[in-house]
């Protein structure tokens, strides 16, 4: 009788577990979302794979994914992971950025904090191998505020410098202590962030390179200067930089305006 009980017991035991463990896996399946998918040939081979951007958010913080990451499947059965930076919002897209006809993996990935930067991943996946392609780097600038509610910035790679009339914003800075009859208390350089944005683009020649945005603040994140585009070519094997354009955030919040009617 203590025999059979104790069967009685390990039978229980086991489906409970079974059960536990079958609930737990479900869950978790539940909390997969999927941002985005694609059929497309990205190996070279003439035949689609199935591309898939792949969320999972905090179980307290849904509009944050705490892992992100790039799940690829094959027509012979291979399968590919990408992992990616954690953020609040992902994007993928399937473009030729390298210029050897097969498509590559473009991808963004938000933060989520208040500067607005992402982080961006390129693969290519050309006869089945994977290889990570990198991304442009944000441009290097000097940045200073000057006498006169003035600011300067430099682009080190093109060695041109701009320059920008802050005297709208006199009275904010008076208030914070930088200026003090219009001369700097002491120097005080602006904040160059990195991209705020970094997107392919289609040329009038039919190119397709890399457009990146980056902003420039001064005392606060909200302190919006200037912003700094910059477009990229893929050349040997690494990226070049083919042109820039400066805008005040003046001269941006006129040019958007603008779009919009």
């Amino acid at each position: 009788m203590k025999k059979e009980l104790l069967l009685v017991a390990a039978a229980f035991f086991l489906m409970s577990v079974t059960a536990i463990t079958g609930v737990h896996a479900f869950d978790e399946k539940a909390k997969t979302v999927t941002i985005s998918k694609y059929e497309s040939d990205i190996t070279g081979d003439g035949t689609n794979e199935s591309i898939q951007l792949i969320g999972v958010p905090y179980e307290d913080e849904e509009d944050y994914l705490k892992e992100i990451y790039i799940d690829i499947s094959t027509t012979d059965e291979k399968q590919y992971k990408i992992p990616l930076e954690s953020g609040s919002k992902a994007s993928l897209k399937l473009v030729d950025l390298n210029h050897d006809g097969v498509k590559d993996i473009f991808s963004n990935v938000l933060t989520g904090g208040s500067g607005g930067i992402t982080l961006n991943y390129l693969y290519t996946l050309k006869d089945n191998i994977s290889k990570e392609l990198k991304v442009p780097e944000p441009l290097e600038m000097a940045s200073t505020f000057e006498n006169g509610y003035k600011a300067k910035i430099t682009i080190a790679q093109t060695g041109k410098t701009y320059e920008f009339d802050l005297k709208d914003r006199k009275k904010y800075y008076k208030k914070l202590g930088l200026y003090y009859e219009g001369r700097l208390n002491e120097p005080t350089e602006l904040t160059v962030n990195s991209f705020h944005s970094l997107k392919p683009v289609k040329l009038n020649t039919g190119e397709v390179v890399l457009k990146g945005v980056q902003r420039i603040t001064g005392l606060a994140n909200a302190d919006t200067i200037a912003f700094v585009e910059s477009t990229w070519k893929y050349g040997d094997d690494k990226w070049n930089l083919d042109t820039t354009n400066v805008q005040s955030n003046e001269e941006e919040q006129a040019r958007q305006g603008s779009k919009k009617s």
